[in-house]
């Protein structure tokens, strides 16, 4: 009888440690693609702060916390974390994201200078502060990079998840033997 069994995007890729940087995954409860129908975002927005407490970002960045977190995913289009969004209908185009996402977290004093290795952005605390999001490319991969805290949150699809690993970790490895 073949077993099949559900396995997160970085299963036995991480975690990974080099000097001070770890890359962890996070397996989010749920995620969810909302794209406001036209003229909605203000009613999506209210929806939002009634049912999770959270609203919908300004373009580049995210609001809420590390368990419900809306995040701005491109041209309007968000991202929800954490639970499945409720009172949607006839506002907004709604789309379950959970499966198709692999999400790491940086961390480490200098995790900006790992990323300085992979993107075409300045991710340095100074111009890439607390509550940011961008969409870019790491090597050659599209990605969605939010600042949390100290770390940072990046998620590219599935299906690149090993390259994504691959890439962070060797930067992580080659900026932790210069310190």
């Amino acid at each position: 009888m073949l077993d099949l069994t559900a396995k997160t995007p970085c299963d036995g890729l991480l975690p990974v440690s080099h000097g001070p940087f770890t890359l962890t995954e996070i397996v989010p409860k749920a995620l969810t693609s909302i794209a406001p129908f036209k003229g909605q975002a203000g009613a999506v927005s209210d929806t939002l702060q009634s049912a999770h407490g959270i609203t919908l970002p300004s373009i580049g960045g995210a609001t809420g916390n590390g368990s419900v977190q809306a995040i701005w995913f491109g041209q309007g289009q968000y991202l929800l974390t954490g639970p499945a969004p409720d009172g949607l209908d006839g506002i907004a185009a709604v789309t379950d994201q959970t499966d198709a996402w692999a999400t790491v977290r940086l961390d480490g004093h200098e995790a900006a200078e790992v990323l300085a290795r992979l993107v075409p952005v300045d991710m340095r605390p100074a111009m890439f502060p607390d509550g940011t999001s961008v969409r870019t490319l790491l090597g050659h991969m599209t990605v969605s990079i939010t600042r949390e805290g100290e770390g940072y949150r990046i998620m590219a699809f599935r299906s690149m998840a090993v390259t994504l690993v691959h890439e962070i970790a060797g930067a992580m490895e080659a900026v932790a033997q210069r310190l």
